[in-house]
This record gives structure tokens, sequence and C-alpha cells, in this order.
């Protein structure tokens, strides 16, 4: 009867085709992360996906996560329901081989080297920016999948804008978020506030002990706000400010409440200069700072927080056909980790680089060089570069070809964890080599990249062959990863009110050693998307579909592929309201993303539905 309900839902759609002024097509867009300074989409020679406010407000009641695996070679798996933790691998790459910015914030856990999506708000997130390319020569150590940039909402004119939702849905979850921006003569600021509550699900599929089979519940809090001040024309300061805390209630084998909390933040300053006509000035410093408590008995706790402070001078000199980049980055890292009130790890280390870029366009040509040497207190020197290039044939059609090394620094835990760490640890290395086809009409549009990422020294986790003592496994290079593949990716309208996107990725991120897979990597996954949009009805559907896996790097532990259908139907009120529905798991499909040790996988989403009314003061 429930599925009966939410696709009679989802078929209640007007089939009146007369509002011609919906139509949908391609824009041109402008992004910072391929070079680190504004560019065009049609001159990048880097694999990059924008995703813009509209595609968010899709996916209201959703995660960061879900939104990310509707992107081309984008995979992700969690831990459970929502709050649980969640994991990003572009191409085939590790979730800790990955740079995350929160309006150029480094907020990533310095013990594992990922950052908590979880905790991270749809209803705070404005745009997207993804990289898909090694960027240690602009961005330095981890970006050897490449780069996620995230911006959150700020006013884009001079009017006072005020806007607001609430919501409900499945496993008693409830949503709400508030926010505005303003203008007082040269000031410009604004604040936003979201909350998200849930009884959530078991984050274990049948699990032997009777202390795991209830629902684990997820509470977060979050906030953002900014401040712009224009000190005279061409000249301004900016500061900004993210705060979220989530807590996130687990399953382990003792009785009471297990949970994990989890607290970021992320705030900073930026002064900007138009120091002449050609050259632009940016001094900026940020901090970011990562906690998490959790309980795991009546007797055992753990307590880890990571900081790091960024300093980052940049300089852009605009030249007759490009750009010449010059810039410092400084990157402390200190992180305190303890268990029951005692310290059991206590390290910080420190990074300079210097940052030469260059991105020019004459005529059919494009080109874009980055060189960065980075200097760590722990691991000495890195060099890393870039070369990209790029023609068109047409107005329409590109031909690009890009090379780009990387590095990654290990982990505190990887480093110096009790029983789990070596302080030996060699820094992973990459070198990637893609190319692409690419298509931009006006409405249709396509492109075809293929890739094959070297990476040395990988470091990975293993249970066997482990020095006495390391009971949970340990952190060891296991040599040589080769990562190859190719993406697909494509938009095109049907009629005036329809638009179908779609996205494959086909890849083989294999231990060289060996020829095994790594974890929980699929070699086919994809994505599409249908929309339809008339007068004040906005409906979409999406088809995401994974091949099967390994949860084990031995390749022992199978996976099953998977498929899963999920919908949004909204209406326009008036011009300021909007109601929207949205549907998950359709199909109600029985699936797992990640198993937990004995064998005990975790649990997904069945089928759930999300309503939520939203005001937003154009």
């Amino acid at each position: 009867m429930k599925k009966i309900a939410l696709l009679g839902l989802i078929s209640a759609l007007p089939i009146n085709t007369y509002a011609a002024d919906d139509t949908i097509t391609a824009l041109d867009e402008i992004v910072v992360t391929s070079s680190r300074t504004a560019q065009s989409t049609k001159t990048v020679t880097g694999d990059i996906t924008v995703i813009d406010r509209e595609e968010i407000n899709r996916l209201q009641g959703g995660s960061l996560a879900d939104l990310l695996r509707l992107q081309p070679g984008v995979q992700t798996y969690t831990n459970g329901g929502m709050g649980t933790s969640s994991n990003i691998s572009l191409r085939g790459t590790n979730d800790n081989q990955l740079i995350v910015l929160v309006d150029g914030v480094r907020i990533n856990s310095g013990t594992t080297g990922t950052t908590a999506f979880e905790n991270i708000p749809l209803a705070l997130i404005e745009r997207i920016e993804i990289l898909r390319s090694p960027a240690s020569s602009l961005y330095g150590s981890d970006a050897i999948g490449g780069v996620v940039q995230i911006f959150t909402k700020r006013g884009k004119s001079n009017k006072t804008h005020i806007y607001g939702s609430a919501g409900a849905g499945s496993y008693d979850s409830y949503t709400g978020n508030a926010g505005f921006d303003t203008t007082y003569q040269a000031l410009k600021l604004g604040a936003q506030v979201s909350n998200y509550d849930t009884r959530g699900i078991s984050a274990k599929k049948n699990p032997p002990s009777v202390f795991d089979k209830d629902r684990d519940g997820y509470y977060n809090f979050s906030s953002s706000a900014y401040a712009d001040l224009e000190l005279a024309p061409g000249h301004s300061v900016g500061i900004h400010y993210l705060e979220s805390k989530g807590h996130n209630q687990y399953d382990n084998a003792y009785a009471g409440g297990n949970y994990l909390e989890r607290h970021q933040q992320g705030y900073g300053i930026a002064l900007k200069n138009t120091l002449t006509e050609h050259w632009n000035s940016k001094l900026e410093y940020n901090v970011g700072f990562d906690r998490s408590f959790s309980i795991s008995s009546a007797s055992l706790n753990s307590n880890i927080e990571t900081e790091q402070r960024q300093l980052s001078w940049q300089h852009d000199y605009r030249l007759t056909h490009g750009m010449v980049t010059f810039a410092y980055d400084r990157l402390e890292q200190d992180v305190v980790t303890q268990s029951n009130g005692r310290d059991t790890l206590n390290r910080g280390r420190n990074n300079d680089a210097f940052v030469l870029g260059y991105v020019g366009n004459l005529d059919a040509h494009s080109t874009q060089l980055s060189l960065r040497e980075d200097h760590n207190s722990q691991f000495g020197n890195f060099t890393t570069g870039g070369m990209g290039y790029g023609y068109a044939l047409s107005p329409e059609w590109r031909l690009t070809a890009q090379y780009g090394s990387s590095f990654r620094a290990p982990t505190f835990n990887q480093l110096y964890a009790i029983r789990f760490g070596d302080s030996t640890l060699p820094s992973e290395k990459a070198d990637n080599l893609e190319a692409s086809v690419r298509y931009q009409g006006q409405t249709f549009q396509a492109k075809l990249t293929a890739f094959d990422n070297h990476i040395r020294n990988f470091i990975q986790t293993v249970t066997s062959g482990c020095p006495a003592g390391f009971t949970s496994g340990c952190a060891v290079n296991v040599g040589k990863i080769e990562i190859q593949g190719m993406t697909l990716e494509g938009s095109m309208p049907i009629g005036d009110q329809w638009l179908i996107t779609a996205n494959a990725t086909i890849q083989s991120p294999r231990i060289d050693a060996t020829d095994n897979l790594l974890a929980r990597r699929a070699q086919r996954y994809g994505n599409v998307v249908l929309q339809y949009k008339n007068g004040a009805w906005d409906w979409s559907s999406e088809l995401t579909a994974s091949s099967e896996r390994y949860n084990d790097t031995a390749n022992n532990v199978p996976m099953s592929g998977y498929a899963l259908l999920n919908s949004t139907l909204a209406y326009q009120i008036n011009t300021n309201w909007r109601l929207q529905a949205r549907a998950n798991n359709i199909l109600d499909k029985n699936y797992v993303l990640a198993i937990a040790p004995a064998n005990i996988a975790y649990n997904t989403m069945g089928t759930n539905i999300f309503v939520s009314l939203n005001y937003d003061m154009k």
C-alpha cells in the first residue's frame, strides 16, 4: 500500500505543455576551482562539474552524499542511515585522497583525512564545484582524486532577501531552516540556520546483538554567516563563518547510549584589492576545526580534535591572452586525541608552498599550467605540476588533454595511532593522464573523458601481517595502484519542457601486485535524471545504478549491484511559496553499500518520503 501511494503521488503530474518560457538551455558557467581564478567552463582543460542551487533544492530532506553520488565519477558509501559516516570516492580514489573546501576552508579530520559530509546540510549550500583531476599543483597534499569546493549561500543583489523552509518525512524526520541577506550602504551581510532531527534506522542489518536492533537517531544543528565591506572601489574585506554539530547514535555490542558527536567549524577573513587595471590581490586567513567525541560503552570514550590554520596570499595578473597567478600558502595542522581523558596523540606539522599558474586563451587554443613547491615539516619537499591543453575544432566541439602530478602525506592516525600507525610510512605520489572530447551546443551537450591515474606508495589498512599487538589492523604501503577508466555524460532537452541528463563511469581501480579491485569500488555505475517543467509544476526522477563491488581488498566479500529510483514533485504556489515532495528508493530495494566486521551489513533506507514547504522572498 505504501508503494502504491507513493507511485500515485509521483504520477500526479500535469500533462499539458504550453509553458514555453520554462525551456531549459545550457549556459556557459564560471568556475574557480580548476585554476584558483575565475574561468569559463568552455575553456577549462580539467574535468569539472557544477551543482547549482536548483539541483540542490530537488534533494531537500536528503544528504550531501545523496547529491554527490548523482554526479559523474562519484561513488559514495555510508555506515548506516542519516548522520552516519559518509565517504566519497572520485574516480576510484580513496575518500582521504580528496580535498574538501567550504568557502575556502579545509575542515577535514587530521586523524583520518576524511570529511564529515553527513554533517554539512544541503540547506546551507548555494553551489558546489567538483574537480575530478589531481590538483596538488594548485592545492597541495591530498588532492590525488580531486577537489570538492562548497560555497554557502550569499546574497546576489542589493535587496533584502529572506528565505526559509520546514519539512517532515519518514522515520520521524523533521527539518527547518531560515536565513536572510541584506545590504546597508557598502556593507553586505547574511546569516542562516538549519536543523535536522530523525529517529533514523538501525545502523546494521540483522545484527546478532539485541543492543544493535534499536533505531539509531541523528540530530544536526548548523549555521553560517558572512559580511563583506567595500572599503573603496576595488578594495574590500570580508569575513565568513560556518558551524555544524551532529549527534549520531550507532550500534555496538554494549548496552546503553552509544553515540558520536561531530563538531565542525570554519571561519576566516579575506582582503581583496584591485591594485591596477590588470593586477588583483587576495590575502586570506582561515581556520578549520573538526572535533569528534564518542562513547562506545559505559567505561570507554574518545575525543579527537583537529585544527588547521591556513594563510594564503594570491596575486593574479591579467595579460592580453591569459592570466598569471602567483600565490604563497601556509597550512598549520594540530591533532589531539584522547581516550578516557588521557592524551593518546598530540602532534602537529606545517606546510609552506609557492604556486605559479597560467591560464591562457588564444583563438581556438586554451592552455593551463601550474607548478607548486611544498615544504612539509615532516616529509620535506614535494614538487608537483600540471599541464592542460584544449583545442576548439568548432564553436561546439573541443578536444582537451591534461597531465597532473599529486601527493598525499599520511594522516596522523596512519603515522602515530597506537597499535595501528607506522611513523616510517612514506607519502603517496601519483601521476594522472586524461583526455576528453566535448560538445557544447545551445541546448545539447556531451563529454567523454578517459583517465589513467598511477598511485605509488598507496597506503591501505590491512588485518593480517601486522606487528604483534596490532589487534585492529595496521596501515601499510601496498605498492602501486592503477585506476583506468572513462566517464560519459550529457544532457539534452526533449521539446520545451523536458530535459534528460545522464552519466556513466567505467573504471578499473586495481592493486598492481594482486590485480584485485580496491574495496567498495564498482567498475560500472551511473545515473539518469529526467526533468519536467510546466508553469508552476516541476517534476524530476532519478535512476541510480551500480555494479557489484567487494567490501575488502582481498575481493572475498562481494556486494551485489543495485538500482534505485527516486523522484521529486514540486508546485510553485505563488511567487514566494513552493510545496515539494520527494520519494526515495521508490521500489524499496534492499541494497548494501558497506559491510561491518563479522560480515554484518550496514543498513540502508527503504522507501521513504519527505514533504517540505519553502518560502523565498524574491
